[in-house]
């Protein structure tokens, strides 16, 4: 049975090593991309993901028992991303992934022409989202690639839930204008239209 996070924050508190450890272990995965979401380098992300996590092992006092452990952590590991970006002095790359649906086949793979249109799209995609500002980037990823809800995502972003509606649904108003800049739903409705 998986031990909750609470439980095993208060015995880390407590002096347990190995109860953060399955903690860092939980969420080590989520907080390398939310880092390399923000740097776009996989070793200044496992370096800020790393230091985050010891960050976050010293705030454990400060922690509220009964909060959601997730949404803290990632707003400390967004921190120390962008901390480390600005003392790099480098504007961070979005590289995130966005696999192929297979299920739309169904379960089989996509005929060469489908994949290739797919990873057209997907390509476009990305650029569109690079090309967003990067609080608006981080408000797309947690919500549509790390799937958190809005209070976890409140959470994390340090904002009131409306907030955090508000900032996704500019942020998505600005996606579409890059979509649509780049001709990426022009080619769909096209495609539409011709099918």
């Amino acid at each position: 049975m998986r031990e909750h996070d609470d439980v095993l924050v208060e015995q880390a508190r407590g002096g347990d090593a190995s109860a953060y450890g399955r903690l860092v272990e939980r969420y080590q995965e989520v907080a390398f991309r939310i880092a390399y979401l923000i740097l776009g380098d996989a070793a200044e992300a496992e370096d800020a993901a790393q230091e985050a996590f010891i960050k976050a092992y010293y705030a454990l006092p400060g922690f509220h028992i009964g909060a959601a452990f997730r949404p803290w952590l990632l707003r400390i590991v967004a921190n120390q991303a962008r901390n480390q970006r600005r003392a790099g002095g480098r504007r961070g790359a979005l590289a995130l992934r966005v696999s192929i649906d297979e299920r739309a086949s169904g379960g089989a793979a996509p005929s060469p022409e489908v994949g290739a249109v797919a990873e057209e799209r997907r390509q476009a995609l990305l650029q569109a989202i690079r090309g967003l500002r990067d609080d608006d980037r981080l408000v797309v990823a947690y919500r549509y690639f790390f799937d958190l809800s809005e209070a976890e995502m409140a959470g994390a972003l340090g904002c009131a839930r409306g907030t955090v509606k508000s900032r996704l649904s500019r942020a998505l108003g600005r996606l579409r204008e890059a979509v649509t800049s780049l001709g990426i739903a022009e080619a769909d409705r096209r495609e539409v239209a011709d099918g």
